[in-house]
């Protein structure tokens, strides 16, 4: 899934580096100190006047021939930003097997400064969150676009349904080096409850980060964020990918 939430920040950055190519595909390893953890994931993003449509699928092979440690899933969405006037209305909904669907609303204002608010919810059914934001959450986004290649924005994303203290900071820094390269850093702080594998529950409050080199046609990352989804699980996330 490529969020409830990034699709309302990233949005309006995104638009001039999407107009050529209107393909994306990306392939995401996923690792961490749980062989468990470990999965892959492959998706294909399409971007045209319709809005963005995306299909994707991911997989968690099995851990010692335990068949229960086995994840798989497919997923597809759409998102698409509408303007009025000086507001962007920026809806999005997915769907995956399982029986899981979700959706997303959100308004945004403003070009060089800009301020944004959304809210997200889903069936509640199992879902592989690879973003790992909480998605039955509000949010509320800002930040300042110096040109179309420079930007600093900031993200808060809180869960407001069955975890309300979970809650994730971003701040989101991207600069171009070119006309075509640019680099996006993504700081995260996150707090909230984690459940341990005894069932005790702990606070906990951590950083994480995420580094992009982009091409414009193609694009590396590679993220850490401890304590995935609010679990035990410290993940690591390297992508690539290629537009066309």
């Amino acid at each position: 899934m490529k969020t409830l939430w990034a699709l309302l920040c990233l949005c309006a950055a995104q638009q001039a580096w999407a107009e050529d190519p209107s393909f994306k595909l990306t392939t995401g390893l996923y690792g961490g100190g749980q062989s468990a953890a470990r999965g892959i994931d492959v998706n294909l993003r399409n971007t045209s006047k319709l809005g963005d449509a995306w299909v994707g699928w991911y997989l968690q092979p099995a851990v010692n021939n335990d068949e229960t440690t086995r994840q798989k899933q497919w997923r597809t969405g759409w998102d698409n930003t509408f303007t009025t006037g000086s507001v962007r209305l920026q809806p999005s909904l997915q769907a995956a097997s399982g029986g899981f669907w979700g959706g997303s609303f959100g308004v945004e204002t403003g070009d060089t400064w800009y301020v944004g608010a959304g809210l997200g919810r889903t069936n509640l059914r199992p879902y592989v969150n690879l973003n790992f934001d909480p998605n039955d959450a509000l949010m509320a986004s800002g930040g300042y676009r110096w040109n179309a290649h420079q930007s600093l924005g900031f993200q808060w994303v809180r869960d407001n349904r069955l975890n309300p203290d979970q809650r994730h900071f971003h701040a989101i820094y991207r600069q171009g080096l070119s006309e075509h390269e640019r680099v996006t850093f993504d700081v995260l702080s996150k707090a909230g409850s984690v459940t341990d594998s005894t069932g005790g529950v702990q606070k906990i409050k951590k950083l994480g980060l995420s580094a992009t080199y982009d091409w414009h046609e193609k694009f590396v990352r590679l993220s850490y964020d401890p304590n995935a989804n609010f679990g035990v699980q410290n993940m690591w996330r390297f992508s690539l990918g290629t537009r066309f």
